[in-house]
C-alpha cells in the first residue's frame, strides 16, 4: 500500500478529460488516450462502474476481449466514489468545480445522499433542485444520446449529471447492447452507456468468484457491443473507481474523535469530519492521533491546496466539504450509524489508493 495519498491528474491522463478528447477534439491527440477513439467519425463511451485497472490486470484471462484492447491506466477524480466520478465524466470537470464532491455531502439541508438524493430518508429533489446543486451542462452542451438503466431515468442524481441529454433506457443486458447497436446504426457521432452492476457485485460479495463472473460477462458484454456496432466505429472503455476488499475490517470511530465533531459525511473510505463549532484544531488532532495508523488525516485547507478536489475549488464546492477528512489508507472502512445499507458492504472504494484511482481507458473499433 502506498504512503502517499494518489492525487489525481487533472491536467492529464484523468477521467475528467476523456469525455473533452472524443466530443471535441483537436488537432493534438495526449498520449494517453489511443488515436482511434478520436480519429473515428462515431464514437461510442462506455462506463463500467467499479472496474479497476489493477482488478482488470490481474484477470486479463478472465476478460480477453479488454485485455487485447489499445490504452492502458488513467485516473479517477478524489473521492473515488460513483456520484463524483460520473459527474467529472459527464461536464468533463474536476468536482471542485462541478461540486458534487462526495456520495453524502454537506448542503443546506442537511447531509445529501447524492445517489438517492435524499436528506435523512427523505426526498429533496424540490428543496435541493438537481440542476441547481450541478448547475454545468453534460457533454459539452451537446445532447448525445445516453443508455442507461431505465430505473435511472428520473432519479436527483441522473437530474445532476445527465440533464437534458436523450435518454435511453433499457431493462435487460441484452437490450443494452441492442440499444447501443441502434444508436450506431443511426449514424449518432457519440454515445455514452453506463453499466453499474460490477459495483453491486463487488459491494456484496468482494472482489472473488463473484466478481470474475461478472467481469467475464461484461467483457462478452464488450464483444458484443463491438459485434452491434457499424464497421468504424469506436468503443471507449472506461469505468469511475476501482475497488478494495475490505470485509468486516470497519473501525469506530475514537470516543475523543467524536467528542469534537458535530457530523459526518462522505462514506467510509473517505469520511469528512465537521467540527463542532471552535473546534476543528482539536477535531484534527485526535483524528491524527487515533486513526492515523490506518488512514491518511487532512484539514479542509490541505486538501484544498494539495489540488485533491482539481486546481479550483467553488465557494460551493468548499462548503459542501467538511473540516477535516479520515481517508482509509489501509483495506478498512470508518463506520457512521447514519451511513448504512441493506447489507454489509465487503468491497468498498473512495479513498485514494492506486487500487481504487487507476481505472483503464481502453479502445476497440468495430
Amino acid at each position: 500500500m502506498g504512503e502517499s495519498p494518489v492525487i489525481p491528474d487533472y491536467s492529464g491522463a484523468c477521467i475528467s478529460n476523456v469525455m473533452p478528447a472524443v466530443v471535441e477534439p483537436t488537432d493534438f491527440t495526449p498520449d494517453w488516450m489511443p488515436r482511434a477513439a478520436v480519429e473515428a467519425d462515431q464514437v461510442v463511451l462506455f462506463v463500467i462502474d467499479g472496474l479497476g485497472w489493477e482488478q482488470l490486470e490481474a484477470r486479463r484471462s478472465v476478460a480477453p476481449i479488454m485485455a487485447q484492447m489499445a490504452g492502458g491506466p488513467i485516473d479517477s477524480v478524489c473521492p473515488t466514489t460513483t456520484s463524483t466520478a460520473l459527474t467529472s465524466i459527464t461536464t468533463g470537470m474536476p468536482p471542485g468545480e462541478h461540486g458534487i464532491v462526495g456520495y453524502r455531502m454537506a448542503t443546506d439541508s442537511g447531509v445529501l445522499n447524492v445517489l438517492r438524493w435524499s436528506v435523512a430518508g427523505k426526498d429533496v429533489r424540490a428543496s435541493e433542485p438537481p440542476e441547481k446543486v450541478q448547475a454545468h451542462e453534460p457533454f459539452a452542451n451537446q445532447r448525445p444520446a445516453v443508455i442507461t438503466r431505465t430505473d435511472f431515468r428520473q432519479t436527483g442524481f441522473t437530474r445532476a449529471h445527465l440533464d437534458r441529454v436523450r435518454f435511453r433506457g433499457y431493462r435487460a443486458l441484452s437490450s443494452l447492447v441492442t440499444e447501443v447497436g441502434i444508436a450506431g446504426r443511426q449514424h449518432e457521432p457519440f454515445v455514452y452507456a453506463y453499466y453499474d452492476s460490477l459495483d453491486s457485485v463487488a459491494h456484496e460479495y468482494g472482489l472473488g468468484e463473484h466478481y470474475d463472473a461478472e467481469l467475464a460477462a461484461i467483457d462478452d458484454l464488450v464483444a458484443r457491443m463491438l459485434d452491434a456496432l457499424p464497421s468504424g466505429t469506436a468503443l471507449v472503455v472506461t469505468a469511475d473507481h476501482g475497488q478494495v476488499e475490505v470485509g468486516d475490517r470497519v473501525i469506530e470511530l475514537h470516543p475523543e474523535v467524536l467528542a469534537q465533531c458535530s457530523m459526518q459525511s462522505g462514506e467510509g473510505r473517505f469520511r469528512w469530519l465537521h467540527a463542532r463549532p471552535g473546534r476543528s484544531g482539536e477535531l484534527y488532532e485526535a483524528v491524527r492521533r487515533h486513526h492515523s495508523d490506518t488512514g491518511w488525516v487532512a484539514s479542509c485547507e490541505e486538501v484544498v491546496e494539495q489540488g485533491w478536489f482539481g486546481p479550483t475549488v467553488t465557494e460551493a464546492a468548499r462548503s459542501r466539504l467538511g473540516d477535516v477528512a479520515l481517508v482509509a489508507r489501509d483495506d478498512v472502512a470508518y463506520f457512521d450509524p447514519d451511513d448504512t445499507g441493506p447489507y454489509n458492504l465487503i468491497g468498498r472504494h473512495g479513498s485514494l489508493t492506486s487500487a481504487e484511482v487507476k481505472v483503464p481507458l481502453l479502445v476497440g473499433v468495430a
